[in-house]
């Protein structure tokens, strides 16, 4: 667990310097090539940005297709948060200070968390570019962000973790989805602590463990956030196929060009769905 103290200091900071009495009601974490969906704020002129390097504690991603800043203002009049960037285990960074952001957006009174990110496609049915929300996750990494002193103000010491991903909130994607004609495919996203791509033997034992798409990110995430209480909602852009028998070379430079691509259509997707999702928390 994470040091309760570092998290409310970055809270109180965060507090400090956005509007007063601002309280954001969902919270995003916006994952490789998705850091655009701040430019679809209601008003980017009121939106205020506060890099991860002013927040002491807060780790600051080392990865260059992630910005590093907290970006807070409204989405279709709902005030949000957005993650711009994360960090990664394969960064050197602990599993607290992964879900670090997480826990700050949840200590300022989100209800909701959208997780986003850039996902390899395990299902050879699904196609490289589309979208998939998330129904369940197995989590590969052998870490838990949960391990040591649980605090009891934030959750439980053994949270059920049979329904990480929100059922009601994920009918709402699939549902303005369906109205705009945006394929969106639903499956199990594997986490793996990266930075090495999957090998062909891999591949063929996750898919075997049931993943349809599998990434470096996200299911620490979703643990942190479930553990305090904030409902979630898992969406990954798949940037490349993983076929084990005829796996081709991934090109980081081509997963993210992908990923920002596929970026356009979640941002629409979101923006679409906010006003449903802020009413459903």
């Amino acid at each position: 667990m994470p040091n309760l103290k570092k998290v409310q200091n970055c809270a109180d900071i965060l507090r400090t310097i956005l509007p007063q009495g601002f309280s954001p009601k969902i919270g995003f974490v916006l994952g490789t090539g998705l850091g655009n969906l701040a430019h679809s704020l209601d008003n980017l002129d009121d939106s205020h940005i506060v890099p991860y390097k002013d927040l002491p504690g807060m780790p600051v991603s080392t990865v260059q297709s992630h910005q590093g800043a907290f970006v807070a203002g409204t989405l279709r009049g709902v005030p949000v948060l957005l993650q711009q960037g994360r960090s990664h285990l394969y960064e050197g960074v602990s599993p607290a200070e992964v879900c670090m952001g997480v826990r700050v957006m949840a200590v300022l009174g989100i209800q909701a968390l959208v997780i986003t990110n850039a996902a390899g496609a395990l299902n050879p049915l699904f196609s490289t570019g589309n979208l998939m929300a998330i129904t369940d996750q197995i989590n590969m990494t052998g870490q838990s962000p949960l391990t040591g002193p649980n605090d009891d103000s934030w959750g439980p010491r053994f949270p059920d973790m049979s329904r990480v991903y929100d059922r009601e909130l994920l009918d709402i994607a699939c549902e303005h989805a369906l109205r705009q004609g945006v394929a969106l495919e639903k499956g199990v996203y594997v986490c793996v602590p990266g930075p090495q791509l999957e090998t062909g033997a891999e591949t063929r034992a996750y898919r075997m463990l049931g993943g349809d798409a599998i990434g470096m990110s996200t299911a620490l995430e979703a643990i942190a956030a479930h553990h305090m209480g904030v409902r979630v909602l898992g969406l990954s852009c798949l940037t490349n196929k993983n076929l084990p028998d005829c796996m081709a070379e991934a090109d980081i430079e081509d997963i993210i060009a992908t990923a920002q691509t596929a970026g356009e259509r979640l941002a629409k997707l979101l923006v679409a769905a906010v006003p449903d999702l802020a009413g459903a928390v």
